[in-house]
């Protein structure tokens, strides 16, 4: 759910407000009419109108619930309330739980609204209006599809929310006339088990805590005591605050990766394979036996697009002479430089790591091609494999000292195998060298060329686990409809997706595989033996899977929990939250690294 932490009613409160917002004509009144199940028409309806029809806040009691009023809020942007001091003539504070309704269009307005409740730390919905007009003009194209129709504005508002810094946005695509389609009924069912939600419970820590501790970690295999320590110092919605800050910066990251070096040495192929991609797919970067690359070309990264791989003109062409080189491709931008070489290196290649150290940034050279050198050395009736490439190693380095550079050190690379030769080296060398957030882009973003590039985006991932377990205690967890457990499909849904992307297992990235290795599409799916392909990963999906394995919820484990970090129960959902969420991506996670392994055995296969 979009918005800050929960906020739980206080105890003097015995009354539920919740608001109704978002700019005029969006549809506010109607949904208040629909959600107190009446028309606009009918005698206690909420006023609509053309119009601005809202100038105050009005409140309508909800039919089931008299201890829940429906504000119907005036719209943000008019002449009567300007959009500076909209917040405070609405008096948004009062509000224990608010609805944005927008249609048509993302606004400033949904930005300024979903961002001032996020900072009061309060809880939200975005509801997407009037979805049967766009369904409507969406029919007037020959390849209409409701359901991709839908898909799409979902997404437009799923990206501007997240772009807007609003973490984990709970979206509704709704009809205040047709109550019975698209989201609406999941709206009306999400919000009543909201309303009803119940009473806070405190929970004694148990007598018998130190040996269910050791039980605890047997199931949840983490370490709860960290979490507990931190709550000595500070209260929960703190700490979640603080782990929430670094998903985002962890999310925001970007990491610009320059390869440059002598004409013809292989740079646009080793952009792809950087980038996971083979030489003749669309969008990657052009090789070929002239020089191709004629300025510097950004190729983000297919599934990670923060982080981008500049293939950088060749140097020492009659286009990019050494004198001028290094201002022509804006050297300044970079966070580090891989200077790609064949048969050997040059003077310019020194020169340019020379430029690069007066930067104070971090260089690499490399040695490409390895293939080709090791076919032509395997002509020798005398050909010993560790033999030749201690030969070319020996020759990379005296040809760098001769040239001028003190302690070279060059990494030997094959774009065909990143498994062989010096790439896992290289990769570790980029990742000691690289702070925390650029480190776990680069590891995000590296092809699974081996076991142990898998065994660092599992931990990257079961990392990933444990905070957004921490923030779904607190950001506003909601019961699922049909399931007696509470906990944020939202961040399950994007959890799940991000899995695969990172494993490479979504249908586009194993689409690349197929054409970098050369094997059949659908023998590369067929690896896939425990997970659902990424294409069926929903909300409505997800909470299948949560109905049909409800062992991490179970009373037993929940209390076990509590029993350690008692503060947990002190929010609504939140320990039911926590366990769900962990539960959930820890069981999925194991299953997409096997067949993330799995997948990796069959495109390598001869």
């Amino acid at each position: 759910m979009g918005g800050g932490s929960s906020t739980p009613v206080s105890s003097g409160k015995t009354t539920r407000d919740i608001a109704i917002t978002g700019v005029t004509g969006a549809g506010k009144s109607s949904l208040v009419n629909a959600l107190r199940g009446l028309s606009d028409f009918d005698d206690e309806a909420a006023k609509t109108d053309v119009i601005e029809g809202t100038t105050e806040p009005v409140g309508y009691p909800h039919p089931t619930f008299p201890d829940v009023t429906i504000w119907d809020l005036p719209g943000i942007g008019t002449s009567n309330f300007k959009a500076k001091e909209y917040l405070e003539r609405v008096n948004y504070r009062k509000y224990d739980f608010f609805i944005i309704v927008a249609s048509n269009r993302f606004t400033d307005y949904d930005i300024q609204l979903s961002q001032g409740i996020q900072k009061m730390k309060k809880q939200f919905y975005y509801a997407w209006t009037k979805m049967d007009i766009s369904i409507k003009n969406a029919k007037l194209h020959a390849d209409f599809s409701e359901e991709a129709t839908l898909q799409k504005v979902r997404k437009y508002c799923l990206d501007n929310l997240v772009k807007a810094g609003i973490f984990s946005p709970e979206i509704f695509l709704v009809s205040s006339w047709f109550a019975e389609k698209y989201d609406f009924p999941l709206l009306q069912s999400t919000l009543k088990s909201h309303i009803l939600r119940p009473a806070d419970k405190s929970t004694k820590p148990s007598k018998e805590s130190g040996i269910r501790f050791i039980f605890l970690q047997k199931i949840l295999k983490i370490d709860l005591s960290k979490l507990r320590d931190a709550l000595k110092h500070k209260n929960l919605e703190e700490v979640a605050e603080e782990i929430r800050q670094e998903l985002e910066e962890l999310q925001n990251a970007k990491l610009e990766i320059a390869i440059t070096g002598v004409s013809g040495a292989g740079k646009s192929s080793l952009v792809n394979a950087l980038r996971g991609m083979a030489d003749c797919e669309e969008d990657a970067a052009e090789v070929g036996i002239t020089q191709t690359t004629m300025e510097c070309q950004a190729y983000p990264h297919p599934s990670f697009p923060n982080v981008t791989i500049w293939d950088l003109p060749g140097i020492g062409t009659p286009e990019f002479r050494p004198k001028d080189y290094l201002e022509k491709v804006n050297f300044s931008r970079y966070d580090f430089f891989m200077i790609v070489g064949s048969e050997r290196f040059t003077e310019n290649d020194v020169l340019l790591a020379q430029e690069i150290k007066k930067m104070k940034k971090k260089f690499y050279f490399v040695r490409s091609k390895m293939d080709d050198s090791m076919a032509a050395e395997s002509r020798d009736p005398d050909f010993d494999m560790d033999e030749s490439i201690k030969k070319i190693r020996k020759h990379c380095y005296h040809e760098l000292m001769k040239a001028g550079e003190t302690n070279p050190r060059v990494f030997l690379i094959s774009r065909r195998d990143l498994s062989m030769y010096d790439f896992q080296d290289l990769q570790e060398t980029l990742e000691n060298d690289l702070d925390d957030l650029k480190r776990h882009a680069l590891i995000l973003a590296m092809p699974l060329f081996s076991r142990k590039i898998l065994e660092k985006k599992k931990a990257a991932m079961h990392a990933l686990i444990w905070k957004l377990a921490i923030v779904s205690c607190v950001i506003g967890v909601i019961p699922v409809p049909g399931l007696s457990l509470a906990c944020d499909l939202g961040i399950l849904v994007s959890a799940l997706l991000r899995f695969y992307k990172v494993f490479g297992l979504d249908e586009e990235s194993l689409r690349r595989v197929a054409k970098v290795f050369g094997k059949d599409y659908q023998v590369l799916k067929s690896a896939i033996k425990k997970s659902p392909m990424s294409s069926e990963i929903t909300r409505k999906f997800v909470a299948g899977l949560l109905a049909r394995s409800l062992l991490w919820a179970t009373v037993t484990v929940i209390e076990l929990v509590l029993d350690f970090v008692p503060v947990l129960g002190s929010l609504f959902g939140g320990v039911s939250s926590f366990v769900t969420i962990f539960f959930m991506l820890r069981s999925f996670l194991k299953d997409i690294v096997e067949d993330a392994e799995n997948v990796r055995a069959k495109a390598t296969e001869p």
